[in-house]
């Protein structure tokens, strides 16, 4: 199943105070209410999602790139804290106001630091990467992530060289290898697969180092406490997600130390989650837009079972 993979309606660069670029790709209606997108791993603005459903919802989609991928320039030493810096600039320049964000993948973090920040008033995070640094992970992870998660909390200099050494086509390889068979049906699609190989390729445009600095700080402890982030979370992982760099308990702890937290696990789903269940994501991040108040009524439900998902997503 392929939904809403579609080239950017609007593509564009904002300037910072400190005079860096800062790059975007956007979908949907001009007037619709903003939802901000941080892509995954090595992926550039350009791949977005549920693009067919943005009009009939009223959703404008905004996709990001970070320093050093694609067409936002480099910030040398940039960290969590300072992305959502620049994405608070970007919403004053764009008149964004207080939108929602999806971090799908290694952009969970990212997202997690807007809202950690206060920027925004609601939160999906779609197969989204875990703090694989934190403790409770000790004994969880694959033999492989764990050597390289010690490495960017010991040595991060060591593991932005290492991880300096990926290409698109490297990155290409090792996502489809990894994948589930469900999940390659998704990406080598030819449309999907078409729009996700030219966004990692503008990804790499500038050379592996933005996407090195990615994932060292996305392996490294978070610098913001998650239990102080208030806003309404929807955690999406699909049943079927067999990816080793994904939440290792697809979002139960996750869903623990965030307050307002609601975790949905989709049967017969897996890591592509962001484009097979689209409509659903995004639906669950508009009643913010209508309401006051930010957090959910019901909030750490930690789990919602196969049965009461696919009745919540119409399936």
């Amino acid at each position: 199943m392929e939904t809403g993979v579609a080239e950017p309606e609007l593509v564009g660069q904002t300037r910072l105070p400190d005079g860096r670029a800062l790059g975007w790709a956007e979908w949907g209606p001009s007037d619709g209410r903003p939802v901000l997108l941080c892509p995954g791993a090595a992926t550039s603005r350009r791949l977005g999602f549920g693009t067919d459903s943005l009009p009939a919802m009223n959703v404008r989609l905004i996709s990001v790139d970070r320093p050093g991928l694609g067409a936002s320039d480099p910030q040398p030493g940039r960290s969590l804290t300072s992305w959502a810096d620049n994405i608070a600039h970007l919403l004053k320049a764009r008149s964004l106001g207080v939108p929602a964000v999806v971090g799908f993948s290694q952009g969970a973090p990212f997202a997690l630091a807007c809202a950690a920040a206060g920027l925004v008033r609601a939160v999906a995070l779609v197969s989204a990467g875990d703090e694989l640094a934190n403790p409770i992970f000790a004994d969880r992870l694959v033999p492989d992530v764990r050597r390289m998660v010690d490495l960017a909390v010991n040595d991060p200099g060591a593991a932005e060289r290492l991880f300096s050494g990926m290409s698109a086509d490297a990155m290409w390889d090792m996502v489809i290898t990894m994948s589930g068979a469900g999940d390659r049906c998704v990406y080598t699609g030819p449309n999907f697969a078409r729009a996700y190989r030219s966004a990692m390729a503008e990804c790499f445009a500038q050379g592996p180092a933005g996407y090195a600095r990615d994932t060292v700080l996305a392996m490294r402890p978070w610098p913001f406490d998650l239990t102080a982030i208030t806003v309404p979370v929807e955690l999406w992982f699909g049943a079927e997600d067999t990816s080793p760099v994904h939440s290792p308990d697809l979002g139960e702890s996750l869903a623990a130390r965030l307050p307002s937290a609601r975790r949905s696990i989709v049967d017969g789903a897996g890591g592509a989650l962001l484009w097979t269940h689209a409509a659903p994501i995004l639906r669950s991040l508009l009643l913010p837009f209508s309401t006051p108040s930010a957090p959910t009524d019901e909030p750490n439900v930690a789990s919602v079972t196969s049965d009461e998902t696919n009745a919540t997503l119409g399936t």
